[in-house]
């Protein structure tokens, strides 16, 4: 054979050889039991594509995409030839539409896109952008802490083109930037809708120590562990569920610090709204010492509610130092003096259920004043004294 039959054989079957990297088409053979799909190329070897390689789709069925006949593009990931099935390469068409996206790129850094959140992983959320896979860290999702990331799979978001390496199919987003101003947006349309002491219904969003965060629709105000229930909540967790409905009312706005200030436990009746009809002014309860200062004692009289009985009403005998006579957890009677629901106050009195004592003689030496028995006594004794004397010097002066 001539040099030059040579050379253009050589030619031929490197024209023919196929390498990884290149961009092949081939017909669909068969779908195999490993959800692959076969495919016959050109040079009369054979390929494979495996669900994941068409797909970002992991429940996919190729049996449903592909039938046997159809055209498909792909392009060389490695060579898997083996002694016994012989030459054979794997494919991946999803790895061919995304070179293709990289080569057709549409944003820059800086820009604002639109992206599909494909997965939740610990690092953060992976996203398509017109094809392109992206990565979204954590620390960058929102402007401020999210513990679940799952609740952004499958949902479309808006996110700022960080950094682009084409060379190393490298992109990162931040939503964080996007996030918050989001979020101003919805609060001023928030602050234009809310009014202060309107009662409006919200889901609860997330849970903390110091409160519940309850979602307005797009926003989020605080009920302070304090404004949950009128009876004393620890945590919030156990008395609110994560998602569930309430209703608050609109405390406080405050447009600069975009905070808004709610309250679940004034939507609804409080101790003191039956106080004044159930016990009014003589009533006679009994309730439990709370509390002991120098001025008085807290009683406990319905579950919540505590009136002071004040020093001076404690006894008819003068007390220095109530903790002289009570202590926290004393079961005591009181009646009840008055009562002022809107200002959360009830007058108590421990000494108006006593016996008031008969006033003690005002003669008694130690005080050195004389009662009006000891005067009229007095008096009787002078005269008692003046008639006997009469007698004794009657008709002798």
């Amino acid at each position: 054979m001539s040099e030059t039959n040579n050379e253009l054989l050589a030619a031929l079957e490197s024209a023919d050889q196929i390498k990884v990297g290149d961009v092949v088409t081939g017909e669909v053979l068969a779908i195999d039991n490993d959800n692959q799909a076969v495919i016959g190329l050109h040079t009369g070897e054979e390929g494979v594509v495996p669900a994941r390689e068409y797909s970002d789709d992991r429940n996919i069925n190729l049996a449903d995409e592909l039938k046997v006949g159809d055209s498909v593009e792909a392009v060389v990931i490695s060579n898997v030839t083996s002694d016994k099935e012989g030459v054979a390469y794997l494919l991946s068409k999803k790895r061919l539409e995304a070179r293709k996206a990289w080569e057709n790129l549409s944003f820059a850094e800086g820009d604002t896109v639109d992206a599909k959140v494909i997965n939740a992983v610990r690092g953060g959320l992976i996203v398509d952008v017109n094809g392109v896979r992206g990565f979204v860290p954590a620390s960058m999702v929102a402007d401020r802490f999210v513990s679940d990331l799952n609740q952004f799979k499958n949902k479309d978001i808006k996110a700022q083109v960080i950094e682009i390496d084409a060379s190393k199919a490298r992109l990162i987003l931040s939503r964080k930037a996007v996030a918050a101003q989001e979020r101003a947006a919805q609060l001023a349309e928030a602050f234009a809708k809310l009014t202060v002491g309107e009662v409006v219904e919200g889901k609860v969003a997330r849970l903390t120590d110091f409160g519940a965060f309850v979602d307005l629709g797009g926003v989020d105000g605080l009920v302070h562990v304090s404004e949950i229930s009128h009876d004393r909540v620890k945590n919030p967790a156990d008395v609110l569920t994560k998602g569930e409905v309430v209703n608050v009312k609109i405390l406080a706005l405050d447009s600069e610090k975009g905070r808004i200030s709610l309250s679940i436990k004034a939507t609804q009746p409080g101790p003191w709204d039956k106080v004044a009809e159930e016990a009014p002014a003589g009533t006679v309860l009994e309730g439990t010492v709370k509390r002991v200062k120098d001025f008085g004692a807290f009683v406990e009289i319905f579950p919540g509610i505590e009136g002071l009985v004040h020093v001076s009403q404690i006894s008819h005998k003068r007390i220095e130092n109530p903790s002289d006579v009570l202590k926290s957890g004393d079961k005591v009677k009181v009646q009840v003096l008055d009562v002022k629901p809107a200002e959360e106050r009830i007058s108590l009195s421990m000494k108006a259920l006593e016996e008031k004592p008969e006033r003690e003689d005002r003669g008694n030496a130690n005080d050195g004043s004389a009662s009006r028995a000891d005067i009229a006594a007095y008096k009787q004794q002078e005269d008692d004294s003046a008639a006997t004397l009469g007698d004794i010097f009657d008709g002798k002066f």
